[in-house]
């Protein structure tokens, strides 16, 4: 990838066009100028479902973000070769292309050779390139480009539910450059795409790993023979089961109205904070609030504070649980949320919340929440909640373990987020050809 994107050139003759400045050797053309056919059924009904041997049905719901299909196959409908052949026309191929045109507008999938001669839903459209003047893998990059998008949403009827129309799409206008240049590009983005899949598997993958780590230290701990049944389970024999209430101080954050958020008031953790990958607060989109809290000493954060989410409009939101690092300024924290404060040294905070994230103990988190509108979780439900509390010593390696794990995945989705910029960035000077590359 580093030669490909190494090998750009400069310097080249533009011109003015309606879809912009364009190399003078590209071309603007209509999507239909360079398709064989862009169609969509407008009713798809009498449909005969198939347990097994039938063809896989392409709904909008199996577009994933990077333009694929999913690939999983338990996620299809299979419909029978009778009711596929009686909608010839919605037929997919190899190298076609699925739209959504409801719902979420826009979204594009690429169909590989796996759903050849699979059959899409009503609520998408198919387009089909005409192979002799457009290569497949470059109008798919074009498709997830903002430039498509923009002018898809430009050309889509205005109706309350954003939709595209055959004739509307047709009509869209986008700079064409030559077949050889076309595939060099998609070469150069295809190789990106490739170095961002490879590094989400690696990160799903640690994930994973993690997952069975936490399940196998959280309850097994480290080189253990002996175990105890207690009420949450089989444990190590040297580890302790307390209720949290024995040694944590519980307290629900504070209240505040929308006009006392200011923009030099007191740092104030959300639900939204909450929700991060590694075990700590998610520090961005701090907000700050007026308040006084001279006598109020209690909602000020300190360091090692374990909070939990107390209302969550999704159930399972609710009990999750992150750890404060200090900010190096007073911090408090919303209504939405508990704070526990750990009162004893045989307890790690950091052991804590992994424990309190692990599977089964979030089950048991979730299940002792109350939901009407949204799922709430009291202090009095977490002051008798049991945890486990195993010997120092064992507590820090546990968290060693774990946390150089979370090293590994934060430093993976880093990676995936600078390729994914660097994608961006090449997207916008490739497919206008501000960069050109040699054909």
């Amino acid at each position: 990838m580093a030669e490909q994107v190494s090998s750009l050139k400069t310097n080249i003759k533009y011109k003015n066009t309606p879809v912009g400045k364009i190399p003078v050797d590209w071309e603007v053309v209509k999507l239909e100028d360079i398709c064989d056919e862009i169609y969509r059924y407008p009713t798809y009904y009498n449909i005969k479902y198939v347990q097994q041997d039938g063809v896989p049905e392409v709904r909008g719901e199996l577009i994933e973000d990077n333009g694929e299909l999913s690939n999983d196959p338990s996620a299809y409908r299979y419909i029978s070769k009778e009711t596929s052949l009686k909608f010839p026309r919605t037929i997919l191929r190899q190298g076609d292309f699925v739209l959504s045109v409801r719902g979420t507008m826009g979204k594009i999938g690429f169909v590989s050779s796996r759903l050849e001669n699979a059959n899409m839903t009503a609520n998408l459209m198919r387009i089909s390139p005409n192979r002799n003047k457009v290569f497949s893998l470059w109008l798919k990059q074009y498709f997830l480009s903002n430039f498509f998008q923009t002018r898809l949403n430009e050309a889509s009827s205005a109706t309350t539910i954003k939709t595209i129309k055959a004739p509307e799409l047709k009509t869209i206008e986008l700079a064409l450059p030559l077949l050889s240049e076309q595939k060099k590009i998609a070469e150069i983005l295809t190789a990106v795409d490739e170095a961002i899949e490879k590094t989400d598997q690696i990160i799903e993958k640690t994930k994973e790993t993690k997952k069975g780590l936490m399940q196998k230290l959280l309850t097994r701990g480290i080189g253990h023979k002996k175990f105890k049944k207690t009420e949450i389970g089989e444990m190590p024999e040297e580890w302790e089961v307390v209720k949290l209430g024995i040694v944590a101080d519980l307290k629900n954050g504070i209240n505040f109205g929308k006009e006392q958020k200011t923009d030099t008031g007191i740092l104030t953790i959300d639900v939204l904070n909450m929700y991060s990958a590694s075990i700590f607060i998610d520090p961005t989109n701090l907000y700050r609030i007026s308040i006084d809290l001279t006598k109020k000493e209690d909602y000020l954060l300190k360091e090692g504070d374990v909070l939990f989410v107390r209302s969550s409009l999704k159930k399972e939101g609710v009990g999750w649980v992150s750890l404060f690092k200090d900010f190096n300024e007073q911090a408090t924290f919303c209504g939405f949320i508990i704070r526990a404060r750990i009162h004893t040294k045989k307890l790690i905070p950091a052991f804590l919340t992994y424990f309190l994230r692990s599977d089964r103990v979030r089950e048991r988190l979730i299940s002792g929440a109350g939901q009407v509108a949204i799922t709430n979780i009291s202090q009095a439900t977490l002051e008798h909640f049991i945890i486990v509390v195993p010997p120092l010593n064992e507590q820090e390696q546990i968290i060693q373990i774990l946390s150089s794990i979370d090293e590994e995945i934060e430093k993976e989705t880093t990676h995936k987020e600078e390729l994914e910029l660097l994608k961006k960035g090449l997207m916008q000077v490739l497919l206008t050809g501000k960069i050109r590359v040699p054909a």
